[in-house]
């Protein structure tokens, strides 16, 4: 039941991310004006505004002026649902639902950090700042729940010690890396150390080799050459999310290549 209830909110939180997505880096309030077709600026009617369903009620399509609408909204808010069905079921079976508010938070704001910095190069102080305080509350509240401290303040050393690896790297090289992943590295310390000292490690290394992969895979089929630079927030995020669910075999299958 759990999982279903969060594959219906992902939904409905990734309908709010495209919202997010499209108007935080410009600026503009999230809450008004009301969704509406960017062509004819007519407001989107509540039955067309149904996650996934009225994309394709509408068939893809504004229902006044029947301007194409991008196929990424209903894709956001489907990968959203099953993202948070995925984390409602991993958390379960870590025995740690108690923590499941504080990492679908990650991950809406992850989906739509790694949306806008892929589109505009940028990971929006408005999101990643106030991300902050609010996992620490909620990670705080699954701690007191399950009267167990240590996660906690293992969250915290974690956030510290992830955030000063990726300050000294921007000191040693401030090409390599903008000062958006600074901020976000810290974010990512904290959500992952709360689970272990392994996933810590795992997800704060694994966007080094997904950016190293895909760069040399693009510069092999000629979408890039060597000064190519690509936004690391995706692969920051992407790495931290396979890190929660993959973290335990990953560390496993080291330990026996390390012996």
């Amino acid at each position: 039941m759990t999982v279903v209830l969060a594959l219906l909110l992902g939904t409905a939180v990734g309908s709010f991310l495209n919202v997010v997505i499209h108007r935080v880096p410009r600026h503009e309030s999230v809450v008004r004006p009301a969704s509406r077709c960017p062509q004819c600026g007519t407001p989107i009617r509540s039955r067309h505004n149904l996650p996934v369903v009225g994309w394709l009620i509408l068939r893809g399509r504004c229902a006044d002026c029947g301007t194409p609408i991008s196929v990424r909204y209903p894709l956001v808010e489907l990968a959203t649902g099953l993202l948070f069905a995925a984390l409602a079921w991993r958390l379960d079976r870590l025995d740690l639902l108690p923590a499941l508010p504080a990492y679908l938070w990650f991950a809406g704001a992850g989906v739509a950090l790694a949306l806008i910095d892929l589109e505009l190069r940028v990971l929006p102080n408005a999101i990643v700042l106030p991300s902050y305080p609010v996992t620490a509350v909620l990670l705080t509240a699954s701690a007191a729940w399950q009267h167990d401290w240590w996660p906690l303040a293992r969250a915290a050393l974690g956030a510290a010690a992830l955030f000063a690896f990726f300050l000294l790297l921007v000191l040693i090289a401030p090409s390599g890396m903008g000062s958006g992943d600074v901020k976000l590295s810290g974010l990512l310390g904290g959500v992952l150390a709360y689970l272990s000292w392994s996933t810590l490690l795992i997800g704060g290394f694994s966007g080094f080799v997904l950016g190293a992969v895909v760069g040399v895979a693009a510069m092999a089929v000629g979408r890039a050459g060597r000064k190519t630079t690509l936004p690391f927030g995706p692969f920051m995020i992407t790495g931290a999310l396979l890190a929660i669910f993959f973290a335990g075999p990953l560390a496993t299958a080291w330990r026996h290549l390390m012996n």
